[in-house]
This record gives C-alpha cells, sequence and structure tokens, in this order.
C-alpha cells in the first residue's frame, strides 16, 4: 500500500509539471516540447541514471540515518511513470529523516532568487530544511540525526545555475561533520562544450563558488569529484565522497530532460540558449521571463522598435511573479528556432545593448558581475569590442581549465 501510495504521489506531480509546461500550447508557435520521460535517448543507446541503479548506493544507506538533498528532478524512471527518490527511499524501508531543498524548493515551484522557507512536505510528512534562505549550508544541528547525505539533483552545467553551489556547501557541510556524502550523477544537456568567461575571484559567491568558466563541460559528479579532487572545500578539507556514475552516457550524448530543472527552464531550446541568454538577468533587459518562452527571447519597451518586427508583453506565470518590463510592449527577437548550442554567444546581448535608449542603465549594478564573473566584460561591451575580439581574451583561462578538468572526467571526453 505504501508503494502504491509512493507512486500515486509522484504521478500527481509530474501530471502537474506537464500541465504547466503544455498549458499555453497553441496559443502561439514555439520550441518542441521536452521529451516524455520514456523517450529519454535513442532506443539503442538508453542512458540510466544514477537514480536508476539501486545496486550501487541502496546498500550504503541500509541501517542508516539518510538526508536528501533533491527537488522535483530526482526520479528513477520506471516503465510506467517516473518515482521521486525520496518515495522509493521510503517504501524500500530506508530511513529518510529529512529532505534539504535547493533553490526553487524542493517541489520546484518558486521564483529565481525567491526565498525558500523551512516546512514540512505534504506528500511524505518529512521535515524540509532549505538550502535557499536563511541557510546555505547545513548547519550541525541540522546533521545531527544524518548518517549519510544523499544528492540527486539535475544540473543543466552553467556556472551561475546555484546547484553546483549549493553541492559544494553540502559537501563542505558532510566534511565538516565527517560524514559520508553520496552524488547521484545525471547527464549534463550542455557537457558538450566549455566556453566563456571565468569567474575571477574577487566576484566569487553564491552564483559563483570558484573559478571556473561559465559553461565548464562535466556532469554534477564529475564537478563534485574536482571540488574535492582540487581542495576547493573550505579549509582545503576532503568529503568522503561517492559519485554513483551514469551508464550509456558521455559528454555528446544528446539527452532531453524530462522534468523542467528549475520553472523558468521549461525546454530543450530554454537549457541549449540559458548559458548566452542568462546573461540578460545582469540587465534590464527581460529574457523571457512572465512568457510560456523563458530563455528563448529577449525585449524591453525601450528597444529601438525600428529594430525589431518581434514583440511580446510579459505578465506575472508559473515562475516569474514579476518579471521584467511586466505588462509592457517589448521589441526584441524570437529565438526558439535556434538549434542546439555549442557555444556561448555575446551577439543577443550585444545586440540589446547597441539598441537599447539609455545605456548607461543596461547594466545592472554589481548584478551583470556576478553573473558574467568579472567586470571586464561589461567594459569590452561598452568599448564596443567586437565578440571575436572579447572571445579571444577567454582561450587561456579556457585551456587552463581544460587540462585540470580531464583529471576528473568519467565519461569519454570531448
Amino acid at each position: 500500500m505504501t508503494l502504491i501510495l509512493s507512486c500515486f504521489k509522484s504521478t500527481v506531480l509530474l501530471w502537474f509539471f506537464a500541465l504547466v509546461a503544455c498549458g499555453n500550447q497553441g496559443r502561439e508557435p514555439g520550441p518542441k516540447s521536452v521529451a516524455p520521460a520514456e523517450h529519454l535517448s535513442a532506443p539503442d543507446t538508453p542512458v540510466t541514471t544514477a537514480a536508476n541503479r539501486t545496486d550501487r548506493y541502496f546498500p550504503l544507506l541500509r541501517g542508516k540515518r539518510v538526508a536528501v538533498v533533491a527537488n522535483q528532478t530526482s526520479v528513477l524512471f520506471t516503465a510506467s511513470q517516473p518515482v521521486h527518490l525520496v518515495d522509493t527511499l521510503m517504501a524500500s524501508g530506508i530511513e529518510v529523516t529529512k529532505v534539504f531543498a535547493p533553490e526553487h524548493g524542493f517541489r520546484g515551484q518558486a521564483d529565481a532568487g525567491e526565498k525558500v522557507t523551512d516546512g514540512m512536505d505534504d506528500k511524505t510528512g518529512l521535515p524540509i530544511v532549505s538550502l535557499y534562505g536563511k541557510n546555505r549550508k547545513p548547519s550541525p544541528k541540522h546533521l545531527e540525526d544524518v548518517d549519510v547525505l544523499l544528492f540527486d539533483i539535475q544540473d543543466v552545467g552553467v556556472r551561475f545555475y546555484t546547484y553546483i553551489a549549493t553541492l559544494q556547501l553540502v559537501m563542505e557541510a558532510a566534511a565538516d561533520a565527517g560524514l559520508p556524502v553520496i552524488v547521484l550523477d545525471r547527464p549534463n544537456p550542455n557537457a558538450h562544450y566549455v566556453d566563456g568567461p571565468t569567474m575571477e575571484a574577487a566576484h566569487t559567491g553564491f552564483l559563483g563558488l570558484t573559478q571556473i568558466p561559465l559553461v565548464y563541460g562535466m556532469t554534477i559528479g564529475e564537478y563534485a569529484l574536482m571540488i574535492n579532487g582540487e581542495g576547493w572545500l573550505e579549509g582545503g578539507e576532503k568529503a568522503d565522497l561517492n559519485v554513483v556514475p551514469l551508464d550509456h552516457w558521455d559528454h555528446d550524448t544528446i539527452y532531453s530532460l524530462p522534468i523542467r530543472p528549475s520553472p523558468n527552464l521549461p525546454n530543450d531550446t530554454s537549457i541549449h540558449l540559458y548559458p548566452s541568454l542568462g546573461l540578460f538577468e545582469g540587465t534590464n533587459v527581460n529574457a523571457g521571463r512572465g512568457t510560456e518562452f523563458q530563455f528563448q527571447r529577449y525585449g524591453a519597451s525601450f528597444l529601438d522598435s525600428t529594430q525589431y518586427e518581434f514583440t511580446y508583453v510579459p505578465r506575472p506565470n508559473f515562475g516569474s511573479k514579476t518579471p521584467k518590463e511586466e505588462g509592457k510592449k517589448c521589441y526584441g527577437k524570437d529565438l526558439s528556432n535556434i538549434p542546439r548550442m555549442n557555444e556561448v554567444s555575446l551577439k543577443w546581448l550585444m545586440d540589446a545593448y547597441q539598441n537599447t535608449a539609455d545605456k548607461s542603465s543596461f547594466f545592472l549594478t554589481s548584478g551583470f558581475t556576478k553573473h558574467a564573473g568579472t567586470e571586464l566584460l561589461q567594459k569590452q561591451i561598452e568599448a564596443g569590442l567586437s565578440e571575436a575580439e572579447i572571445k579571444a581574451g577567454w582561450q587561456e583561462d579556457l585551456e587552463r581549465f581544460k587540462k585540470i578538468r580531464a583529471k576528473y572526467l568519467l565519461y569519454t571526453p570531448l
């Protein structure tokens, strides 16, 4: 009976996300929808996520008190429908004491940057401890009733996507407490390239705790190994780390996420454009929030209307209660048919800057630097450098990073 109820709960959750993602289909043309769970990859190369490899980690959890770091993407794929990891653990007799929730919350419904509060999960009765509120790192008190930490969150391979910062702080807490941490690996849909400006030490924070490029080309499991191996935990500590690997996947595998990893990444197109359009988060230009095409378009009411045929109006919706330019007619570009990206593009950011009415207010104070990881990129755009000139300056840092990265790759390298 417990297993039936657990499956039912997870099915209801997936129905909810499907309805949210598809609720406005037919109102305006857009990109291909996210692949359903049963079509994760080509039949001859079925990807097996680490969560599904229960023989690899269940023995490490039995008889232990387990804290799970998870969100709505933390599922096992079954023949009928995805089942949440927490439901699976509890139905299997494994003692789960609590859930740690990242940005957007355990069920993935909070806006970007919105404070996530502690509470209790209505579906399981488990206490939820937020790692995106007053605490970013589990405290010693949080870990008093824990024997092992289990981390399973879908990443998209972009430095300012905060799940990797949560991973690093969880590893630090585990090392501080002398607890083992198990990372269940998942595919990175942007793992096929490395590109973008490298985070500078002076600007590290929750949008980038380490000096890595904007797109780092690693799974979250590989990145955990790098954090540990390079001594990036506070005080140079090492976590007792166990990464459960994927099966039938490499860095060139095209993988469609069956569940949106956060409210404003609804499909493949948005995920592939996110490294480039995510830089708009540090400007006063809207990047699709408040529409059904988040990170697949950009625009603003103050852009030169003579330069754009495409217009749209952002309005509050799931994942964006107060979008930029709310209720205003935005002039911009629709990128919903852009093919899979193999690099970080600056052309759309530079286009918007050139066509903005007041260039002095385009870059938000400190916000753009936090996303770019450097003050230099803003200065280069303001000075009128070309994209080729700007990207040429990234190459030395990228080559240095690739040499470090190579030591931690678990799958066929690029």
